[in-house]
């Protein structure tokens, strides 16, 4: 199978990523390549952000590289975090950490504030440091007022996604992988390559 690197050190992703491409790709992350710049996420938008991400990637290994950059959008904080979602809290913030911050943000709210929200995904394909093709997906739910279920990761324990009645926290791994944002961003990949098989 082609080789396809993950432009992320985060476990989980990686995690997630994987299984839902098995059977496309031999797929590896940035802790199997120790020499790999730290590429500085200053895009705007998740798009600018893959983009920075699975270019460096896809030039430093000359091969097939995917970034994901990803985030919880709060209408009634203005859409935050947004593409801060995983330094919310600080440059190294934990996920514990932006969970906080997030639950103190919403407290400080009225209390008929709305608390719909989205779970945004876009992931960038770069081959030799060019973009080949963009994938986007998104989920649709709620926030709630305190952490539920100890499964996923991030903001998945605060996030009821639509037709749900519980957190990505307590839906089981292939339940959240049949429906979260990440899993209809990568949706689209698979089925863009049934028109472009890679090499």
């Amino acid at each position: 199978m082609t080789p396809l690197i993950l432009a992320t050190r985060n476990a989980h992703k990686t995690a997630e990523i994987s299984a839902m491409l098995a059977g496309f790709f031999t797929v590896q992350d940035l802790h199997a390549l120790p020499d790999a710049p730290e590429i500085e996420e200053t895009g705007l938008t998740f798009a600018a952000n893959a983009a920075l991400k699975a270019v460096a990637i896809s030039a430093f290994t000359d091969g097939w590289a995917l970034a994901d950059d990803s985030g919880l959008e709060v209408d009634a904080l203005g859409g935050a975090p947004g593409v801060h979602s995983a330094r919310y809290a600080g440059p190294t913030a934990t996920d514990a950490a932006n969970n906080a911050l997030l639950l103190a943000n919403l407290a400080a709210l009225p209390a008929d504030a709305p608390r719909t929200a989205r779970f945004r995904c876009v992931l960038a394909l770069a081959r030799r440091g060019e973009v080949v093709a963009t994938f986007d997906g998104t989920v649709e739910g709620r926030v709630v007022n305190a952490l539920h279920g100890p499964g996923g990761f991030g903001y998945d324990p605060l996030f009821v996604p639509d037709g749900h009645d519980r957190t990505f926290g307590e839906l089981s791994a292939d339940v959240k992988n049949a429906i979260s944002h990440r899993s209809r961003a990568l949706a689209g990949f698979r089925a863009w390559l049934a028109d472009h098989p890679l090499a």
